[in-house]
């Protein structure tokens, strides 16, 4: 299955019925009045959120979504039946967008949750709301008033408290494949997950929280360079960030602050959220590299944010890991 988490579509909410000129002709009545019935009013463009869904696939190939028209009004005061709503499901988490302005319109975060992002065209009067003493025999009525149309963007953000980020070959897919049962595709060359990946991982409670490993972000990411641009709006819902850095790569230190200008530049409260910084692939370390050195250096820049050395392959040290993460997920 593709991942997309970017579209545009066009929707257009259906234009209200006209209103109908009609005359009573009925038996034993010599002078019957107006009878004409109001347009009905035309259908809205609903988005709804659904669990069952996990991208905007369903849009790529289709942009243009339409409601139904509202229907004539009839004779003998009869209003015309309203245009059928069009619902469209997207996933939890959705964005809603005007594409042409760029203003946010909404979120989707809930199963169930829906947003009108169209309204239909209201009905037009029929000849009967047009009776005066004056005018005893009306002949025009109102058309209906068309509906609204829009282009709008959707975005997918994922819906997960803890964001895995870090550079390419950090492990981010081994650690989130050990500590719950979602299955990455893991390989030993760069940019190896394409998509982001979620997994749930379970707390000593029994409950569940979702984690997203967010795919290789670079030096230039937040424009546009390898897959960060991309996919660096995943990370904004996270209530907390584990960064994971390959304690055996040339400079983990540098490696560090790579990654914190990407999300100082991408901006967004991203450089503000709570953070864990992770050391990993001890188990690979030789005797000429000072693991606890590392670590403090990273202290002394981080202050009172914890700096953890773990191993995913070997399991070592998740334990404390997973402990300060549920601790910052606390109320």
């Amino acid at each position: 299955m593709q991942f997309i988490d970017r579209v545009e579509i066009q929707v257009k909410a259906g234009d209200g019925g006209d209103g109908l000129v009609a005359f009573r002709r009925e038996k034993y009545v010599p002078a019957g009045g107006p009878s004409g019935g109001n347009g009905g009013k035309g259908g809205d463009v609903v988005l709804v959120g659904t669990p069952h869904l996990q991208t905007l696939l369903d849009f790529k190939y289709k942009h243009i979504f339409k409601a139904d028209n509202g229907k004539r009004g009839g004779p003998k005061n009869c209003t015309g039946a309203n245009g059928a709503d069009r619902i469209l499901e997207v996933p939890c988490g959705t964005a809603i967008y005007n594409a042409e302005t760029d203003d946010f319109i909404g979120d989707i975060i809930a199963e169930s949750e829906t947003i009108v992002v169209a309204n239909g065209g209201k009905g037009g009067l029929g000849n009967q709301h047009f009776l005066s003493n004056r005018n005893r025999a009306p002949e025009y009525a109102l058309p209906g008033l068309p509906g609204e149309e829009f282009s709008l963007r959707l975005e997918l953000k994922l819906l997960a408290e803890v964001g895995i980020i870090g550079l390419p070959n950090a492990g981010k897919s081994t650690l989130i494949s050990v500590i719950s049962a979602a299955k990455p595709k893991i390989a030993d060359y760069p940019f190896t997950t394409l998509v982001p990946s979620l997994g749930v991982v379970r707390k000593p409670t029994g409950d569940g929280t979702v984690f997203a490993d967010i795919p290789g972000l670079i030096a230039g990411a937040h424009t546009g360079a390898g897959l960060g641009h991309e996919f660096l709006r995943h990370i904004e819902r996270t209530r907390v960030l584990l960064h994971l850095i390959d304690v055996t790569s040339e400079d983990p230190i540098a490696n560090y602050h790579i990654i914190e200008q990407e999300l100082q530049a991408y901006g967004r409260g991203l450089a503000a959220r709570p953070q864990i910084i992770a050391l990993n692939k001890v188990d690979a370390v030789d005797d000429t590299l000072d693991v606890g050195a590392i670590a403090a250096q990273l202290q002394a820049i981080l202050g009172q944010t914890p700096v953890f050395p773990i191993s995913a392959v070997a399991r070592i040290g998740l334990e404390p890991l997973l402990q300060e993460i549920w601790q910052l997920l606390s109320p």
